[in-house]
């Protein structure tokens, strides 16, 4: 048999750009190569990993000048955790590069004309900003490149932290954290020296064996904390040692749950989880509405600038208080609650049953009486009989997952044929190919990207879609 072709080695490659999936981007003989953890202006040899038909990918075997943008990370963590991959970008290049991914996506994938763009609206804060980490346990350790190439004796050592990007059972050890205020390194390291002295046995997750499985903190601006432990054997005496243990150590812990998960996936959606001790949820306050966030609940994970991207889609809507508002996956009904009291009535659709729960509470609490919440897949609850029921909508506020909305249920929202469209997306490829297929009958008429994530290449955008004229066409 014989050996297999060795790649090429692609010398002296400037970096000219960064794709929308972050990875940086460089042309070699008018072929695109992508590279990851690399910025414009960087000088690199390239060795080529993969050869697809329209791009090749690899990975950099030498530098021979650094980009003038390129700055140290903060995070020792910073090249190997996949969470922050464009710390050594300064933020306002960051920004730069965010707003024109949504650009490009709009006009390449949409083939949009857009009108109204206005400049990212970038995070006050861009460490410490995310109110919920979850962390992984497992018993064999990350090694780095570093540490595999040393000539010290290795001991196998466990691991509580993050996921290796693109390896499902590989976990880094995480010693400090930028992305979550304290106590939450604390409790973390707290957790590992407990578990440590008390020979508590790391999940593993290709055997689906040990004790410890996961970690989840969630935390409010008014400082109050979530505790959510996950444990793969139900062994009740470890479970309330461990649990007595936090308890007392961390008296900022409110709410005190426990989860016993012995499925063979992380998911916790048919999970029961077990209040120990403390509140059963903690309440978070924005724009003077006040939400209720239990163990399960989804929120969004930066909470200022998920303020800034509600009212920025409120004033996109143009509420008068007449208008029926449609506001789809809309999970436990923050925008609902937000916009409420410019509209007539906000009809709230989500396919999770525990999230419409949620929105019905977080309606209660804030004593709004015009919002009407229903569970079950949009695609088939958003027909003519629901719209005569519920009464046509004004205003359609659209907030899907990142695949976007099903094609039946872009064909609903036009057969509704509401005034105005406000898509929010934390995907601008695929809420461009949706206002894409919208395109005959609406046009792009603001467009306002908003950074949830510093650091990270992701982005939040949302577009405003008005309705043509008669006259309008195309």
């Amino acid at each position: 048999m014989g050996r297999k072709k060795e790649l090429p080695i692609l010398e002296k490659v400037r970096i000219t750009d960064i794709g929308a999936e972050g990875n940086a981007i460089a042309k070699v003989d008018g072929q695109v190569v992508f590279v990851s953890m690399l910025i414009p202006g960087d000088v690199v040899d390239i060795r080529v990993r993969k050869k697809r038909r329209k791009y090749l990918e690899g990975t950099v075997v030498r530098f021979h000048e650094y980009s003038p943008d390129r700055i140290v990370p903060k995070c020792a963590h910073f090249g190997v955790c996949g969470g922050c991959k464009w710390q050594h970008l300064p933020y306002e290049k960051q920004l730069e590069y965010k707003e024109k991914q949504v650009i490009d996506s709009l006009t390449r994938i949409g083939k949009l004309e857009l009108s109204g763009v206005r400049p990212i609206l970038g995070s006050s804060e861009v460490f410490e900003y995310r109110n919920k980490l979850e962390f992984t346990f497992s018993d064999k350790r990350w090694l780095t490149r570093e540490e595999m190439a040393s000539d010290n004796d290795r001991v196998v050592e466990d691991a509580l932290g993050f996921h290796i990007p693109g390896y499902f059972d590989k976990v880094l050890d995480i010693r400090q954290c930028h992305l979550q205020p304290e106590p939450s390194n604390s409790i973390r390291d707290a957790v590992r020296r407990y578990a440590h002295r008390k020979s508590l046995a790391f999940f593993n997750l290709r055997q689906q064996s040990g004790f410890l499985r996961n970690l989840i903190i969630r935390n409010t601006g008014s400082g109050r904390v979530m505790v959510i432990m996950v444990f793969f054997m139900d062994e009740k005496d470890r479970i309330n040692g461990l649990m007595e243990y936090l308890r007392t150590e961390f008296p900022q812990i409110t709410s005190l749950y426990y989860i016993v998960n012995t499925k063979k996936n992380d998911s916790l959606a048919d999970q029961e989880p077990v209040l120990f001790s403390g509140d059963d949820h903690l309440l978070e306050e924005m724009g003077g509405l006040k939400f209720r966030i239990g163990p399960k609940s989804f929120y969004q994970t930066n909470t200022g600038q998920a303020q800034r991207l509600y009212m920025t889609a409120m004033e996109m809507a143009g509420l008068t208080g007449n208008e029926v508002v449609y506001d789809l996956y809309t999970g436990t009904g923050t925008i609902a609650c937000y916009v409420a009291g410019k509209a007539k009535k906000v009809v709230g659709i989500e396919y999770v049953e525990e999230a419409v729960q949620d929105a019905v509470i977080n309606s209660q609490i804030n004593n709004i009486g015009n919002t009407e919440f229903y569970a079950g897949d949009i695609r088939l609850l958003l027909n003519e009989k629901f719209f005569e029921e519920k009464g046509k909508p004004d205003v359609i506020i659209t907030d899907p997952p990142r695949s976007g909305m099903h094609g039946d249920v872009v064909d609903q929202i036009l057969s509704a044929n509401p005034a105005r469209i406000v898509y929010i997306s934390c995907n601008p490829s695929t809420q461009a190919r949706d206002a894409g297929l919208m395109s005959e009958k609406y046009r792009v008429a603001a467009v306002q990207p908003v950074d949830m994530f510093p650091h990270t290449h992701h982005v939040e955008n949302v577009v405003l879609l008005e309705r043509k004229g008669s006259g309008e066409t195309g």
